[in-house]
């Protein structure tokens, strides 16, 4: 009988289902989502826990066994949420602690091109958000961005405000996902974020949001305007947080 490993989102948890699947000498046939998991009565589905310890020491195997770039990779892959990445993960490490730090040379593996694949939309997606992500200046001087990012990348892109508004305090908050991070001026965090109250903005801000759109306007040039070619290079998903498309 085939069996499943099913695990709760976390990386922790995809890295325990990986520890285990090795310890325990199975060979499951896919690692899901818990709630990606459709019961059937010809699989054996097998939940695993979350050890944080054991996580650790499939962690620290990949940096020593295979390369930090492949560690990199699998977290890439990790925060696409994509349904099977789990299983796509486990392939591509298996073949890694085979073949050591060369891993990525193999393209011609599928193991090896699927990672590699979903790590190159993931780089392209946080290239594109760093120039899209348009900060509001709040009450308090505390500056908000809202965004909603088809994978998981806030925690990709904040490492780059830190050091373009390291002297301000600041959240950038993917909406999509209730989560955001958050930024004292000393140090950011990734935090549930969830919004009951109307955001209260500071008092010039709509100012400069005005005078924002006013520059972006004045600046097309009208004979050269292509939509097509826009909405090719800014998908319309992302303007809905565009202080120049909202004016």
């Amino acid at each position: 009988m085939k069996i499943y490993y099913t695990y709760d989102g976390s990386f922790d948890g995809l890295l325990t289902a990986i520890y285990e699947a090795y310890y325990r000498r199975e060979k499951p046939e896919k690692i899901l989502l818990e709630e990606d998991y459709q019961e059937n009565l010809f699989l054996k589905r097998v939940h695993i826990h979350t050890d944080r310890e054991k996580a650790k020491r499939v962690y620290d195997s990949i940096k020593s066994k295979i390369s930090n770039e492949s560690l990199k990779n699998i977290f890439y892959t990790y925060l696409s949420e994509l349904e099977d990445l789990g299983t796509w993960v486990y392939q591509y490490l298996k073949l890694g602690w085979k073949i050591g730090k060369h891993i990525d040379l193999n393209l011609a593996d599928d193991r090896v091109l699927v990672i590699h694949k979903i790590r190159l939309k993931i780089d392209r997606e946080k290239h594109l958000m760093l120039g899209l992500i348009r900060f509001r200046r709040l009450q308090g001087n505390i500056y908000y961005a809202p965004i909603e990012p088809k994978f998981n990348i806030v925690g990709l892109v904040a490492p780059h405000f830190v050091d373009r508004l390291g002297e301000e305090n600041w959240v950038i908050h993917d909406v999509k996902r209730g989560i955001g991070a958050v930024y004292n001026g000393e140090e950011w965090i990734i935090r549930d974020i969830d919004l009951e109250a109307e955001l209260e903005y500071g008092n010039d801000e709509f100012i400069y949001q005005k005078l924002w759109q006013e520059y972006f306007k004045s600046i097309a040039i009208k004979n050269r305007i292509n939509p097509k070619l826009q909405k090719r290079n800014m998908p319309m998903r992302y303007w809905r947080y565009l202080v120049e498309k909202n004016g």
